[in-house]
């Protein structure tokens, strides 16, 4: 097995990294020229490093990167400063899902997962969730103002009706957790369909670590990947 983490060097992806190397899998990873990764990380003999920005690669370099790649996790964001924010790439997240989605080779033994790291700020229509009148307000709000969380709504919108639940390349999952907060370890956590409290009035805390269990989970557990695969999982720490 091959998994490719997108945004390794982010305070989620490298989390994300870390399972695999506790998990003794091959892990391919891209960043920036200019990013930090931690030296246990960047000196590993399971990882292996692609430096570049997502957005730039040329097709060649797109094919190169998802070669030989069984899981794809994107754990891109943009970074909290106003360039960060409000410059280019505007739609960073929707452009590589998009990207990765139409250039993933047709393989005749299985689909490729991709696992996206989404947010309750998300609200799954189509599967039947809703909003408050607040809510709505509010989240219409971010997605006018904040061009990250058009990115994350777009990005999630293209998995659930453009990809469906086809016979194409790819299966995915889209993970929302609520709050993000920093813990150094693994703590018990719930999976859930669909929001279970409000993500504007009364959110929840998800730690990062504990959403890297859940995606490693999700790469190698194939009966909790038929579980989730086409869905928009919420996880919470309990």
């Amino acid at each position: 097995m091959r998994v490719l983490v997108l945004g390794a060097s982010g305070a989620t992806g490298k989390h994300v990294v870390r399972q695999f190397i506790k998990r003794q899998i091959h892990t391919r990873i891209l960043i920036r020229k200019s990013a930090v990764v931690p030296n246990d990380v960047l000196e590993h003999p399971l990882v292996e490093i692609v430096k570049g920005n997502i957005n730039e690669l040329n097709d060649a370099e797109m094919n190169q990167l998802l070669r030989d790649c069984d899981v794809i996790i994107s754990c891109l964001g943009h970074n909290l400063t106003l360039k960060g924010m409000f410059g280019k790439p505007r739609y960073l997240v929707f452009d590589a899902i998009k990207r990765i989605c139409e250039t993933v080779p047709k393989r005749a033994d299985k689909r490729v997962k991709l696992i996206l790291m989404s947010t309750t700020g998300y609200t799954n229509t189509l599967s039947g969730e809703t909003n408050s009148l607040g809510e709505k307000i509010i989240l219409s709000l971010l997605k006018l103002l904040l061009p990250p969380h058009r990115d994350n709504v777009k990005a999630a919108n293209y998995l659930i009706a453009k990809m469906g639940k086809g016979d194409g390349n790819v299966g995915w999952v889209a993970v929302r957790p609520d709050t993000l907060v920093n813990h150094d370890e693994e703590s018990p956590y719930e999976v859930c369909e669909s929001p279970v409290r409000s993500p504007i009035f009364n959110a929840g805390k998800t730690s990062r670590i504990n959403v890297s269990y859940f995606m490693a989970e999700l790469a190698i557990n194939e009966n909790l990947w038929k579980c989730w695969e086409f869905k928009t999982p919420v996880i919470y720490n309990k």
